[in-house]
């Protein structure tokens, strides 16, 4: 006969610690789960409070536009091409011995505002009187990638939601037969789908990818989106294959991924009904398409991805990103270069502002021009270009809410580091937020514990700029 002695106390909890982890961890699974019968997670939602911008346009000149050839002028730096820079400015300097480059282009003050702006932004130079220009920025990271997930998700290190994906989680969507958030044709380079990842906060705020960089827009398609059934036999089939889904997430309790698979069904089901004819440009006027340079040299790409925003701005998509592709880094050939990006959006930029003004669209939409920092002052290489700067650079607002016709901040004389009215990347979100009536503060998601937010523990509002 078998004698079973009782545990000790000792014995009892070493046996069953590793339950009490589980029962701790699915505790704090609970905390997000949402009820099986949640009403659609795009639906519309009012912000902490009125805002004076319903979307956003986010054009991302990926690579580091030079804030010195651009919408910062430094006469300074004719006068004093051949130096160094003063001992006091060299706070992280790659290279102290590098001379000061003057601009090769001509500045040139534009509109009744008298903004300062680049010889290679002609077109955008006549729409200065709209433009809200932050020559103070600054930000972390001195490579590509660091900078540029900084400016996409507000963390340079952690895998974060991105800043379409915030909006979208704080505000919806106003089209429920669309996603509430597009990237057109983003770049796979230093980032990839991060940029417009959700990260932790539900699948279906993730961007939804429109082309893809380096190929044309001419079929502006959305993959996979023609189906071969009839819609009534489609839906008969989804709904069998969502009930398989809904049955295995009521086992589950809570299944991130599982929850965005079935939102993603329902969303791209609904989509077939708007966005193919969306899609297609050949529906507008040949006035529009002109005036966006479509179906010109060299601005046919962009002008699409630019009227293509625009058209989704106008159908109620919360947050529209533009790209064009890492074109922008100019360590040598910077004349040729710079001249050549700015040839190819400079019309579709100052054709979109025109438009969504005449389409009384630019009040309650908010654009978004720049890049992931600047460069600097100095020459690198062939002396014919320019390091990366994260020091100070620049980038420009117009509408949705934005003090029009101004510039905010500046850099010190030579225009390498921000020094009057600096705003970080964080100021920058912070204010983007404010301006759709989201309290940056309050704008968060408990994960793993711990309550999220895009600006983290940082970000001030940028209130100068408020209009």
């Amino acid at each position: 006969m078998k004698i079973h002695h009782p545990l000790s106390r000792r014995e009892m909890l070493k046996k069953c610690s590793s339950g009490f982890g589980y029962l701790a961890l699915a505790t704090l699974a609970m905390e997000n789960a949402a009820p099986l019968s949640m009403a659609n997670p795009l639906a519309p939602k009012p912000g902490h409070f009125p805002g004076r911008a319903k979307r956003v346009i986010f054009l991302f000149m990926h690579g580091g536009p030079s804030q010195v050839d651009t919408f910062d002028y430094k006469p300074l730096l004719a006068r004093d091409q051949e130096k160094t820079l003063p001992e006091s400015m060299r706070k992280g300097v790659a290279d102290p011995s590098a001379r000061l480059l003057p601009s090769p282009f001509e500045f040139k003050k534009q509109g009744h505002s008298g903004i300062e702006i680049s010889e290679i932004f002609p077109e955008i130079g006549k729409c200065a009187d709209d433009l809200c220009v932050i020559r103070s920025m600054h930000t972390n990271g001195q490579d590509h990638g660091q900078a540029v997930l900084k400016l996409h998700t507000g963390s340079e290190t952690q895998v974060r939601p991105s800043v379409g994906a915030w909006i979208t989680y704080g505000l919806g969507s106003e089209n429920q037969n669309l996603p509430g958030f597009v990237t057109i044709s983003p770049s796979p380079l230093t980032g990839g789908p991060q940029n417009y990842g959700s990260a932790f906060l539900p699948a279906v705020y993730q961007g939804t990818a429109i082309g893809r960089s380096g190929t044309s827009l001419t079929q502006a398609q959305i993959r996979h989106i023609q189906a071969n059934l009839p819609p009534d036999l489609q839906r008969q089939q989804l709904d069998f294959v969502q009930s398989l889904n809904r049955l295995q997430l009521e086992q589950a309790r809570t299944n991130a991924a599982l929850e965005g698979v079935i939102e993603s069904y329902e969303l791209a089901f609904r989509m077939q009904t708007e966005a193919p004819e969306l899609t297609d440009l050949s529906r507008e006027s040949q006035a529009t398409r002109d005036l966006y340079g479509v179906d010109q040299a060299p601005t046919d790409d962009f002008a699409r991805q630019c009227l293509l925003a625009r058209r989704f701005a106008e159908k109620g998509v919360r947050f529209i990103q533009v790209s064009h592709s890492f074109k922008w880094d100019q360590h040598a050939n910077l004349r040729r270069e710079h001249e050549r990006n700015a040839r190819e959006v400079d019309k579709p930029i100052a054709g979109l502002l025109q438009d969504l003004k005449a389409r009384d669209l630019l009040k309650d939409t908010l654009v978004i021009w720049g890049g992931e920092f600047g460069r600097t002052p100095t020459a690198q290489g062939s002396r014919d270009g320019r390091d990366h700067n994260p020091h100070g650079f620049t980038i420009w607002l117009a509408g949705g809410g934005v003090k029009p016709g101004m510039v905010h901040g500046s850099t010190d004389e030579y225009g390498y580091q921000a020094v009057e009215n600096k705003v970080h990347t964080h100021d920058l979100h912070a204010t983007i937020l404010h301006l759709l009536g989201i309290n940056h503060e309050k704008l968060t998601y408990r994960y793993a514990g711990r309550d999220y937010r895009l600006t983290d523990i940082h970000g001030n509002i940028v209130k100068a700029i408020l209009a």
